[in-house]
């Protein structure tokens, strides 16, 4: 996981971002659920910590998925949107998906090594790639304002596709970074907002339950995203992987996970779709911000969650 450091989030700032409700589009919020999420983000807020845990700088959805014909939710800010740091690698990979399935690009090799790239290493330069295939666009030098504006409207290809969906409170048509940007995509920042990728919990949520029931793109798809989501638990920790320090560390043996994590500075977040042994199924969203150090937080957070 490549990481975006503090001295580039002051220099970007943060994005006003209409928030709407395109968060879980179906199921029911469930109150006892909504206790959960609330009380034990409650519960966390309140221990002692060498930095003290607020309630704004933490959302979380849960989602039971054990009845698909039944969903039941619950959410703590889970509207509010976050720069998700590789998040949003999983909405470039659904839409990625859905441009090969109608025809609009081709299942190429190349374009197969960079979706599985891209979210089974979290690899930034693999997402690059597929953002260019997907947009058209490409990173490069600084253009002349008319031609910006084209490259822009070009850019927010991902995003019209999930607006088309009924998402909102979502910007999904920025690269990550290491070290850069540079050239256009920094006129790109100056120029329109919002200035950085952002996403919802509930948003984030929605999407990965819908890759659990088979329910965006085709089933066959869905089965592909599920291979490439695939966590193995017993794995050695390494310190890119998306497991320790994440819910995969907090799961107990003989549990199944698919994610995707990411992180920066300023960021610790995880999106996992879990199958527990004792037959609950679950979809969990954990977003954290200003506690991205602390490996105890995510984990932590996932075991009261999940009734571990």
């Amino acid at each position: 996981m490549k990481h975006l450091w503090i001295w580039w989030w002051a220099w970007v700032g943060t994005a006003a971002f209409a928030a709407g409700p395109g968060g879980m589009a179906e199921g029911t919020r469930d109150a006892t659920m909504d206790r959960l999420v609330g009380d034990t983000v409650a519960r966390w807020c309140a221990l002692p910590r060498k930095s003290p845990l607020k309630p704004e700088q933490v959302a979380v959805t849960l989602v039971d998925v054990s009845d698909p014909k039944a969903l039941r939710w619950g959410t703590h800010r889970g509207d509010q949107p976050i720069y998700p740091a590789s998040v949003v690698k999983l909405f470039y990979l659904v839409a990625a998906q859905r441009w090969i399935e109608d025809g609009r690009l081709d299942e190429a090799d190349e374009l197969k090594r960079a979706m599985r790239d891209m979210i089974v290493d979290s690899s930034n330069e693999a997402t690059h790639y597929v953002l260019d295939v997907l947009t058209g666009t490409t990173s490069g030098p600084e253009l002349a304002p008319d031609a910006l504006r084209s490259w822009q409207e070009q850019r927010n290809a991902v995003n019209r596709y999930f607006t088309g969906l009924g998402y909102t409170g979502i910007n999904c048509n920025k690269k990550p970074w290491c070290e850069g940007p540079y050239g256009r995509e920094v006129q790109a920042i100056r120029t329109f907002e919002p200035k950085r990728n952002l996403l919802t919990t509930d948003a984030t949520a929605r999407l990965m339950t819908d890759i659990a029931l088979d329910r965006v793109v085709t089933p066959d798809r869905c089965a592909k995203m599920r291979g490439l989501l695939l966590r193995d638990l017993s794995a050695p920790a390494t310190p890119e992987d998306q497991v320790h320090g994440f819910i995969g560390s907090a799961l107990p043996s003989g549990t199944q996970v698919w994610s995707k994590a990411g992180w920066t500075s300023q960021t610790r977040h995880d999106c996992a779709l879990v199958h527990l042994p004792d037959g609950r199924r679950r979809v969990l969203v954990i977003y954290t911000e200003g506690h991205a150090p602390e490996e105890d937080l995510v984990p932590g957070l996932a075991k009261e969650l999940l009734g571990l």
